[in-house]
């Protein structure tokens, strides 16, 4: 793989568990005591992208802010697909011509 097949690769990773998170914080709505959780995203130093997953520091959750989590993260999965598909063209394309 490439360091851009990588990279998108990490990136529908940290998608995955945005979207795995804002599910866990809906789902626990109505759980007295709840801590949501939300997920950090840092830069690693050859590419790509590490998530981390935190507790808030307030109980109880906030649905609005977990649904527009869920839909950036579904959107960010989709554009990384996208470079991998785009990637997977191309690398045919290239051995088409090389052959």
């Amino acid at each position: 793989m490439t360091a851009n097949s990588l990279t998108a690769l990490s990136g529908m990773n940290a998608a995955m568990r945005s979207i795995n998170v804002a599910a866990h914080n809906i789902a626990n709505l109505q759980t007295s005591g709840f801590r949501r959780q939300h997920v950090l995203q840092q830069a690693e130093a050859e590419g790509g992208v590490r998530a981390h997953v935190k507790q808030a520091e307030q109980t109880g959750a906030v649905l609005e802010t977990d649904v527009v989590n869920q839909y950036a993260a579904s959107c960010s999965f989709i554009a990384n697909l996208r470079v991998l598909q785009t990637h997977r063209v191309v690398m045919g394309a290239l051995l088409d011509v090389k052959a």
